[in-house]
């Protein structure tokens, strides 16, 4: 159960990163308080994550999840540049993040 926490933080942390770029600086009301409840969220299930899985493992795992998500969902929605090189990165933290999985004993 705390692994499904914690891929429910990183799903809300990313959500939270995009929502910052839609409240364009908390200059919109919605975008904003919708980037205030997923980053809010994320923290929570962080923070249940966290009472099973060790700290260094949890932390990392719960920022790949937003990074990938992040870096994804900007080329989907922002159209940002799909290269290559950002790809192969993206992978590595993908590998990263199933690595840690592999390795965690909880």
């Amino acid at each position: 159960m705390t692994w499904l926490m914690l891929i429910f933080a990183g799903l809300f942390e990313t959500g939270g990163a995009i929502g910052l770029k839609y409240s364009e600086g908390f200059t919109r009301l919605i975008p904003s308080v919708f980037t205030i409840i997923g980053m809010i969220a994320s923290f929570y299930f962080l923070s249940l994550a966290l009472k099973g899985l060790p700290l260094g493992t949890a932390y990392a795992i719960w920022t790949g999840i937003g990074t990938v998500g992040t870096v994804a969902l900007g080329m989907i929605l922002f159209k940002e540049p799909v290269e290559i090189i950002r790809l192969i990165c993206i992978g590595f933290i993908v590998i990263g993040i199933v690595g840690l999985k592999i390795v965690s004993s909880h």
